[in-house]
């Protein structure tokens, strides 16, 4: 789910990274303060709008959808039974609206632009002793690592299917956790060599 962008011209993708950023802040520290399922399926509506905006097609709307399924289903029939539908629809509603509005930022928002936001806004913290830059360098690796567990998992599972062994966790995880030391290990060499081992 990270690293998204899809370009385009829309007015979504033209705003400033450090505007939309601020607006998923805002939203996120507002969202405990809803409080009926009239507000969330209104604030539902108005991210749904966003996306009709930025002109994303349907089908990445479905492919946001469907990962978090298997969370918030359970999620809705337990605060169904435990606190009532309406408080379901508000706590689900409100979880769903917030992770389609950080998706909608990806989506419209290249990575290097939301990470020069971050290093700008860790700039005061030199003063005690944070390098924004590195800061920047982390995220970055950070957001490149993910595509590459997700691949070495993949080759992982087809390396199983193609011994003929059946699916084990252990058997999936060992290799996936080795596989992803070494490239850390690599990684490490790499940025020693270019100074960056402190």
């Amino acid at each position: 789910m990270i690293g998204l962008y899809r370009p385009g011209t829309s007015l979504l993708h033209r705003l400033p990274a450090g505007s939309k950023l601020a607006a998923l802040l805002l939203v996120g520290v507002a969202s405990p303060f809803v409080r009926t399922p009239e507000t969330t399926v209104a604030g539902l509506v108005v991210v749904l709008l966003g996306y009709a905006i930025a002109r994303m097609p349907v089908r990445v709307l479905l492919q946001m959808i469907r990962p978090v399924l298997f969370v918030l289903v359970p999620l809705a029939v337990f605060q169904t039974v435990v606190a009532g539908w309406e408080r379901a629809v508000v706590i689900v509603g409100v979880l769903l609206a917030l992770i389609l509005l950080a998706n909608l930022v990806t989506l419209t928002t290249r990575t290097s632009d939301l990470v020069d936001v971050v290093v700008r806004v860790c700039g005061p913290l030199r003063r005690v002793g944070v390098h924004p830059g590195r800061v920047g360098l982390m995220l970055q690796l950070a957001i490149r690592a993910v595509p590459l567990i997700i691949d070495l998992g993949r080759r992982v599972r087809e390396a199983q299917h193609a011994r003929g062994l059946a699916a084990s966790p252990r058997a999936f995880a060992v290799p996936l956790i080795v596989g992803a030391l070494r490239r850390a290990d690599d990684l490490g060499d790499a940025l020693a060599a270019r100074g960056l081992d402190d």
